[in-house]
């Protein structure tokens, strides 16, 4: 081989492998099933809303863009409820369980919130585990538990209108209905 063929292929395998390590899980994929544990001690299992769209926020409840997430999913939770969205959140820092009552208190979310083990959120996302998990993270489950879109705090999803991106997810996937 060449000196320039060997060194194009070192690049492509470069950018290969950057990709794979920055890649989350494909979508749409099955939605494993999944606990999120709350203050009260009851947890919240994922699997209890088959039937309905569920967007699922991963957050940092100290977080500026998380709390704004929060604020839209709620103002969402509260127009799409009755037509069969449920917008859960769940909690990943460390000192979540202290926090997540200050957090419920300030912001009100219209929806249920909890908490996670940082691992047990990178393994549900199919998160690199080498790679920085930017916040927020926002999964959307259609009726049948697959995993339609997922995004993490750094796309342009969030920096755009977010509460557009949100509302085009929502009533997609509403619109599909159930498959009989």
């Amino acid at each position: 081989m060449t000196v320039l063929t060997n060194r194009f292929l070192r690049i492509l395998a470069g950018a290969c492998l950057a990709a794979s390590l920055s890649a989350d899980g494909p979508v749409p994929r099955p939605s494993p099933d999944f606990v999120i544990q709350t203050t009260s001690g009851k947890p919240i299992q994922l699997s209890q809303y088959r039937g309905k769209v569920v967007a699922l926020a991963f957050i940092l409840t100290t977080c500026p863009h998380c709390q704004k997430t929060c604020g839209i999913l709620s103002k969402m939770q509260d127009e799409y409820g009755p037509r069969g969205l449920q917008v859960l959140a769940s909690a990943t820092e460390n000192a979540a369980v202290t926090n997540l009552p200050g957090f419920i208190e300030r912001f009100h979310p219209s929806f249920p919130v909890g908490y996670n083990a940082h691992n047990n959120v990178i393994d549900y996302l199919e998160h690199p585990s080498m790679q920085p998990l930017y916040m927020p993270q926002l999964v959307f489950i259609d009726r049948e538990g697959t995993i339609r879109a997922q995004y993490r705090g750094e796309d342009p999803f969030f920096s755009g209108d977010q509460e557009k991106n949100i509302r085009d997810q929502i009533e997609a996937l509403l619109k599909e209905g159930r498959k009989k």
